[in-house]
């Protein structure tokens, strides 16, 4: 390595505070350069993003339509603030409403998927004069108090004591379900059931939102079973209740749908947006509001407001990047390619005995690891892994350059929008390799 990468990495060890980390381990790759579903250290070795970094770089690096954009956007002015009508904010707010069903009306530009579902449980208490808020326990909102609140796993407890109101409910997680339901749909009456005998408990008239990401994203790519969504729109109808949609890490194509709630027939009150829309190209995220809980402000006052609202370089990237998931067509190649991945990770289940089970939608996946397939003892328990064994299977992969994540005892496969079935199989070859070795050393 270079003396410019080397202090690169010095600097960043000594110098910056990385999230979820111990960080007195931490020895980072310094990044030269990055292009497609690639990036490059300084020595010339390619790494492939198969996270999408925070799944998030939906359409790869070095996207020209985007960088284009932002660099129009920068000649013209760099900043202007919410109260001013500015091109790109009042473009991208109408590209979005018309992306989503014809029920939606508005939107309140944030920064990004934390202060989004933060603004948007805000939005529903003004709407509905209540105050408690539902969300499930395998659930990722954001590390922010708010939507730390209401993010339901570990990540949560640093917050703790929390702030009253905010309610916890059971994700429909057939796969770790004690109960041997028949089918999905017996699974839905049972999750559905249990909801709104906890909406009663808690009393109705006092629950102003259920928020849930539409697929559950980093807690394991929770795929709701036939009509639980639909369930739970009826509950909120019942009840009078707000239905947000986190749509922050599984919106914008990730799941062969522009917005993923569009795989199960339908339509919530708000949803939440984020990465995706710009692909991270500059930080920008927002809730999209109904028409009737946008009219309701007209006469009321929205008791929200950021400094960089609708940030007018953000909404110029969002601009571009919206434009650019028609324009190359990237919900085809998305179940084009999705469809391959499919295929091989449940053949991957088939043949390996530390698979316990894997999911995927698109090309938003992951791949669950068990000590035993029979009693499916998860790899590693809930919310612990003394020894490092994550860290470990991750640390295989990232030999063979094949970069994600893991949580819990789950390995993602995420990889950017635009990747070709062939680059898609190379990866898949060093993840199979990978899932051997855990076979013979990580379990008994």
């Amino acid at each position: 390595m270079g003396m410019q990468a080397e202090k690169i990495k010095e600097y960043a060890k000594q110098y910056v505070l990385q999230s979820w980390s111990k960080q007195g381990k931490l020895n980072p790759i310094p990044v030269q350069k990055a292009e497609g579903i690639y990036f490059y250290d300084y020595e010339g070795n390619r790494y492939t993003d198969m996270a999408s970094q925070l799944v998030n770089l939906n359409l790869g690096y070095g996207n020209q339509d985007i960088a284009d954009a932002i660099k129009e956007q920068v000649d013209k002015y760099c900043y202007i603030g919410p109260s001013y009508a500015s091109e790109s904010r009042s473009t991208l707010a109408k590209m979005i409403i018309d992306r989503l069903p014809d029920t939606f009306g508005k939107v309140f530009f944030t920064n990004a998927g934390a202060d989004a579902n933060e603004n948007a449980i805000k939005i529903a208490r003004m709407y509905t004069g209540r105050k408690k808020v539902f969300s499930r326990y395998r659930s990722y909102h954001g590390s922010s108090f708010g939507a730390g609140n209401l993010t339901g796993e570990p990540r949560r407890y640093p917050l703790e004591p929390g702030i009253p109101g905010f309610v916890k409910f059971f994700d429909p997680y057939i796969y770790r379900e004690p109960i041997e339901f028949q089918s999905e749909e017996e699974a839905t009456g049972y999750y559905i059931a249990k909801l709104r005998e906890q909406i009663l408990y808690e009393g109705p008239d006092n629950v102003a939102a259920i928020v849930m990401e539409s697929i559950t994203g980093s807690n394991g790519i929770i795929i709701p079973p036939k009509g639980y969504l639909q369930g739970v729109r009826k509950l909120c109808d019942e009840f009078g209740i707000v239905m947000i949609c986190d749509e922050v890490m599984a919106g914008w194509a990730r799941t062969g749908k522009m917005f993923a709630f569009e795989n199960f027939d339908v339509v919530p009150d708000l949803v939440t947006f984020a990465k995706g829309v710009t692909c991270g190209y500059v930080p920008l995220g927002g809730v999209a509001v109904s028409t009737k809980i946008a009219s309701y402000f007209d006469d009321h006052l929205l008791s929200c407001g950021l400094t960089y609202s609708g940030h007018p370089l953000a909404c110029a990237a969002g601009v571009a990047c919206v434009n650019y998931y028609d324009k190359a067509n990237i919900l085809e190649n998305v179940n084009k390619v999705g469809a391959v991945l499919a295929k091989q990770l449940e053949e991957m289940k088939k043949v390996h005995p530390s698979v316990g089970d894997v999911r995927h939608i698109g090309l938003f996946s992951c791949v669950e690891l068990v000590k035993d397939k029979g009693t499916k003892e998860p790899l590693v328990s809930y919310g612990k892994d003394p020894d490092g064994t994550m860290g470990k299977i991750i640390g295989l992969l990232k030999e063979r350059r094949f970069m994600t994540y893991s949580h819990e005892n789950m390995i993602f496969v995420c990889p950017p929008l635009i990747i070709t079935e062939k680059q898609l199989l190379e990866e898949l070859e060093k993840l199979d390799e990978v899932l051997s070795i855990v076979d013979f050393e990580f379990i008994e």
